[in-house]
């Protein structure tokens, strides 16, 4: 009869004789003093407007040019790294490689998507060679270093299509070769620049052989494009 008389009371009968005290308050704020937090450390771009977004985005991006343009030991472009330049440097080498003609296929020039596959695959081969060599940074970092390396090549595609509207003669082709030359080697040093310190020190020629051709397939792409007529 004890065990029916106890299952028949309420389950929350004896929450009734609990009483709370008035000093004890049963409200609170959840919000976070301003004060409270650094903000050097803690910085929030959650509430910050688009134009500044965009326009520190491409202040990061200049700066990177800057470093491989003036390449030296610092690890900024590998801390910081980011896309939008290879992105943005790969489009502008595609489309003028591409020279925006319909009939590009005819007269043997290569087209928008081999360009931006040629230079992507490459970086990926290039990365995971240095990866497979021990390299000690990641992925994404080598990515950002090759890609922004190709500023001096993309410059130097300005450049000889600006040498041949006035010609393709001789005097045309050794100029281009003399940019074309520089520009390579230029890409080639840069890169190697900030991937050397992250390599084996017994492995680094394998690491920087692969560099070399990546950049030398693009530059000869460069030297041996002629516009269309």
């Amino acid at each position: 009869m004890a065990e029916v008389e106890e299952s028949s009371k309420p389950l929350f009968a004896g929450l009734s004789d609990i009483s709370i005290s008035e000093d004890i308050p049963v409200e609170g704020d959840i919000s976070v003093p301003v004060g409270s937090q650094n903000s050097d450390n803690d910085f929030s771009t959650l509430d910050e407007p688009v134009k500044d977004t965009i326009l520190r985005d491409l202040r990061a991006v200049g700066q990177k040019f800057v470093h491989v343009m003036y390449p030296k030991k610092s690890s900024a472009l590998l801390r910081d790294w980011d896309l939008w330049g290879p992105l943005l440097l790969c489009v502008t080498l595609a489309l003028m490689l591409q020279g925006g003609s319909a009939d590009s296929e005819e007269d043997g020039r290569p087209q928008f998507a081999e360009v931006f596959v040629i230079i992507w695959f490459g970086s990926v081969i290039i990365t995971l060679n240095s990866k497979l060599l021990g390299g000690t940074i990641s992925f994404f970092q080598s990515l950002c270093v090759l890609g922004y390396c190709i500023l001096p090549l993309t410059v130097a595609m300005i450049v000889c299509r600006i040498v041949l509207l006035g010609g393709s003669g001789l005097v045309s082709f050794v100029v281009r070769l003399i940019v074309v030359t520089a520009s390579f080697s230029w890409s080639t040093f840069a890169s190697t620049a900030f991937l050397a310190d992250s390599q084996p020190p017994n492995r680094k020629a394998l690491v920087v052989y692969p560099v070399f051709l990546f950049y030398f397939v693009i530059g000869w792409m460069i030297l041996t494009f002629s516009p269309s007529h």
